[in-house]
């Protein structure tokens, strides 16, 4: 059900622009609709098809890659939205884009590749992300990259919560590593104002991360075998929605009984969500979008006691499914594929594709070895396993 306008929700006609100029609104879409548009349209985004998510993809074509997260996640965050009455196109945009700077692999090729460039300023798949849709994609005659709004970047770069102290000292999950050096170089990076929090619809859409994934992960990691249903029933939350999937119907079919307990499972995370963000902005008296920035704190929450159920879904996840033997030997050779593309393509540039060849020896802006970050982090996994193929022609990993 739609809810009306909340009085903290982001307006359209209220945004700040676009960093460069850009062709005239066209009257059919708001600023926020268009910058889903060109998410959707964008290359990093297609090929997010043959990324992994947990599973590499040749282990089943039934497994979620980063594609259908992203569209599980949207369909989550516009839900929430509607029900809260924010802005559901900028919810969407920034649900659709979140995944865009993921490595082949997911966090595997992610730590493979941050390990390859310790000297070079590292790697982080949120940094990759602002890069991309500032700087990689190049589709306009104007300008790289994609040219989002301010709202769109601003929840991009910050969904988690400020990335610095009203000091400049780096925050949250940058305390201790500083900040990634594609997000503190962004030209643009002060006028996102990375002190304060981001909108209502950014805290939307990583909060429908967080329930897309430990629902969707219990289906796969089910649907693999890692763990079987009776795993589940003592676990807060998996548990309940289990047993009243249960009562259903008598002897319901394994697949019909994953299925209806996962969405019971979503429906309760949602359901916390907008009953205690309602909540807050009650208790809190927030009645503007600026009131959001300047809380101090996430407006979007869940609830205490759903927070640490979630915690506790989480640690199983961990135990059965991201440690697995079969899921971390399957990520250890992935590891492998990353690290030996990177040596290779550092060690000879000439191994790259022609236009990306041409690209690193013509612009030392940066250094030909983040421009090769890039190219690997931009692969996919069947592509990234084709290539190590053909530059190693060892015994095919994965085959």
């Amino acid at each position: 059900m739609q809810a009306p306008p909340a009085p903290f929700a982001t307006r359209p006609e209220e945004s700040r622009g676009r960093f460069h100029a850009d062709d005239p609104e066209d009257g059919l879409r708001s600023p926020f609709q268009r910058d889903r548009d060109r998410v959707i349209h964008s290359t990093a985004f297609r090929r997010l098809k043959h990324k992994t998510q947990v599973f590499v993809s040749h282990e089943g074509d039934h497994f979620r890659t980063r594609l259908t997260h992203s569209l599980e996640v949207a369909q989550i965050a516009r839900s929430i939205a509607r029900a809260l009455g924010l802005d559901e196109d900028l919810t969407e945009a920034l649900a659709l884009a979140h995944d865009l700077g993921h490595t082949p692999f997911g966090h595997a090729g992610e730590r493979a590749l941050n390990a390859c460039m310790t000297d070079y300023g590292g790697f982080e798949h949120n940094a990759q992300t602002l890069r991309i849709v500032t700087r990689l994609e190049r589709r306009y005659a104007a300008f790289d990259g994609l040219n989002l709004t301010w709202e769109t970047l601003e929840g991009l770069l910050k969904h988690n919560g400020p990335l610095i102290d009203a000091y400049g000292a780096p925050q949250g999950k940058y305390a201790r590593s500083g900040l990634p050096r594609a997000i503190a170089d962004f030209v643009h990076f002060r006028a996102l104002r990375p002190e304060t929090w981001p909108s209502a619809e950014a805290q939307v859409a990583a909060l429908a991360d967080d329930i897309a994934y430990n629902a969707h992960d219990i289906d796969d990691g089910l649907r693999a075998g890692l763990f079987d249903l009776i795993d589940l029933a003592d676990l807060p939350l998996a548990g309940a929605a289990l047993a009243e999937a249960q009562d259903l119907k008598p002897d319901l079919e394994r697949p019909r009984l994953i299925h209806e307990t996962v969405r019971r499972i979503i429906a309760r995370l949602v359901s916390d969500v907008i009953a205690r963000t309602q909540r807050n902005a009650e208790k809190w008296r927030v009645n503007s979008a600026e009131d959001v920035r300047r809380l101090g704190r996430a407006l979007v929450t869940f609830s205490p006691q759903t927070a640490e159920d979630l915690r506790v879904i989480q640690r199983f996840l961990r135990r059965n499914v991201y440690r697995h033997p079969k899921v971390m030997d399957a990520m250890r050779r992935a590891e492998r594929i990353v690290s030996d593309l990177f040596a290779a393509y550092v060690s000879d540039p000439g191994l790259l594709p022609e236009n990306w060849r041409e690209r690193v020896l013509s612009d030392d802006s940066e250094g030909f070895p983040r421009q090769i970050c890039d190219f690997i982090a931009g692969m996919t996994d069947t592509y990234a396993i084709e290539q190590h193929r053909r530059l190693f022609d060892l015994d095919p990993l994965f085959r």
